[in-house]
C-alpha cells in the first residue's frame, strides 16, 4: 500500500472537470441547447453596447470561425498554414459578387457560396500540399496569401483595386422598434448584423464540436502525432490531410461571407499576408486545437484595438509618432512571447499552470 500524500483538489477543480465531463457526454440535443443558451446570452448582451462595440463584436465572430478553421488545420491535423487569409478573401469576394448581382435573394445562399467557393480553393491548395511539410508547406501558403491579393487587384470584374460594395443586411420593422432610440434605424442595422454572426458562429462552432468528436477529428490528431501509425490502421495520409485543408478553407471562406455583410465591402487589401499572420498569432494566444481558444482569439482580435488606442491615451502618445502605430504590434508581440514560455497551450492552457498553486492552497 503507497505510503505517498493524497493531494485535495481545490472545488473549482472539481466543479470544473464535472462540468466539462458531463457536457462532453451529453447527447447531441442537449448541446444543441447548450449552443443556443449561449448564443442567446450573447445576443442579450449586444442590447447593452454600443453600436461600435456591437461591430467589433461582430468582427470578432467572423474572425473566431476563421481562427477555428486554421486551428483545424494546424492543431489537429498539424499541417502549418500561413495562408488562410487567401481563402477568407476568396470567399469574401464570391459573397460580394453574388451579393451585388442578386440583391434580393436570401443572404444564406451568398454565405453559401462563401464557403463552398473557400472549400474549393482548399481542395487546389490542399492536392499539392499533401507532399509538403513543415516549412515548405508553410512556404507554400506563404505563397498564396501573397500572389492572391495583387492578382484580384488586376481583375475589373471584382472592383479593382476599389473592391466590391454591397447593400447592408435590413433590420425587420419589430426589431428597429425593439432597439429603440434616436438612431434606432442604424443601430438596429449594426445589432442585427451582429445578432446574425453571432448565430452563424454559434451553428459553425456546433459543427466543428462535433466534428472534432468524430472519427474524422480522431484520425486528424493520429495524423499530426504519428502519420506512420494513422497510415499503418488504415488512415490515407493524401485524403486526411486533403480534407483539413478543405474543412479550414471552408471555415475560412464562410468568415470572409461574414465579413462582407459586417463592411459591406471588400478589398484586395483587407487579406493580405499580415492578416494570415494575426490569425495565426491570435490563434496561439487562444489556445491552438481548443472551441475555446478560437472564441478567444475572436475577442483578441475585436477588443484589442480599443484597448491599444486607449493605452496610447494613457501614456500620451501621439497619433503622428511611430509607436502610435506599431503599439498594438509590439504588445501583440511581447504577449506572445510571454505566452509561449508561460503558456505553450495559449490562455485556455493557463488553468493548467493555476491548479497547482490552488491545489497547494487548498493543502
Amino acid at each position: 500500500m503507497s505510503d505517498a500524500p493524497v493531494t485535495k483538489r481545490h472545488p473549482l477543480i472539481k466543479l470544473w472537470r464535472t462540468l466539462r465531463r458531463q457536457f462532453v457526454n451529453l447527447p447531441t440535443t442537449s448541446r444543441i441547447a447548450g449552443v443556443l443558451l449561449l448564443t442567446l446570452v450573447a445576443i442579450v448582451i449586444s442590447f447593452f453596447l454600443s453600436q461600435q462595440q456591437n461591430g467589433l463584436m461582430a468582427q470578432g465572430g467572423a474572425v473566431a470561425i476563421a481562427v477555428l478553421g486554421l486551428s483545424w488545420l494546424t492543431g489537429l491535423s498539424g499541417q502549418i498554414s500561413v495562408g488562410n487569409s487567401g481563402f477568407v478573401l476568396v470567399g469574401g469576394f464570391a459573397g460580394a459578387l453574388w451579393a451585388e448581382h442578386h440583391t434580393k435573394s436570401p443572404v444564406i445562399i451568398s454565405l453559401l457560396l462563401a464557403t463552398v467557393m473557400g472549400a474549393v480553393a482548399g481542395l487546389i491548395m490542399g492536392i499539392p500540399g499533401t507532399r509538403l511539410r513543415g516549412p515548405y508547406l508553410a512556404g507554400f501558403t506563404i505563397a498564396f496569401a501573397t500572389v492572391l491579393p495583387p492578382f484580384i487587384s488586376t481583375l475589373s470584374s471584382l472592383g479593382g483595386s476599389g473592391g466590391i460594395f454591397i447593400t447592408p443586411l435590413t433590420a425587420p420593422s419589430w426589431f428597429i422598434s425593439l432597439v429603440g432610440g434616436p438612431y434606432a434605424q442604424s443601430d438596429a442595422t449594426v445589432q442585427w448584423t451582429t445578432d446574425f454572426v453571432l448565430v452563424v458562429a454559434a451553428i459553425a462552432f456546433f459543427f466543428m464540436g462535433n466534428l472534432m468528436r468524430s472519427k474524422t477529428g480522431r484520425s486528424m490528431r493520429l495524423v499530426r502525432d504519428n502519420d506512420v501509425a494513422a497510415e499503418l490502421v488504415g488512415v490515407n495520409l493524401p485524403r486526411a490531410r486533403t480534407l483539413a485543408f478543405v474543412i479550414s478553407a471552408a471555415y475560412s471562406g464562410l468568415a470572409g461571407g461574414l465579413y462582407i455583410l459586417i463592411n459591406q465591402s471588400i478589398n484586395y487589401q483587407s487579406f493580405g499576408l499580415g492578416f494570415s499572420i494575426t490569425l495565426l498569432t491570435v490563434m496561439v494566444l487562444g489556445g491552438i486545437g481548443t472551441l475555446s481558444g478560437a472564441v478567444i482569439a475572436g475577442i483578441i482580435f475585436a477588443f484589442s484595438g480599443p484597448a491599444v488606442g486607449h493605452l496610447n491615451t494613457l501614456l500620451h502618445i501621439s497619433p503622428t509618432s511611430g509607436w502610435y502605430s506599431q503599439m498594438q504590434l509590439i504588445i501583440f508581440g511581447i504577449v506572445l512571447i510571454v505566452t509561449m514560455i508561460t503558456a505553450p497551450r495559449g490562455l485556455v492552457g493557463i488553468t493548467a499552470k493555476i491548479r497547482p498553486l490552488l491545489q497547494r492552497s487548498r493543502s
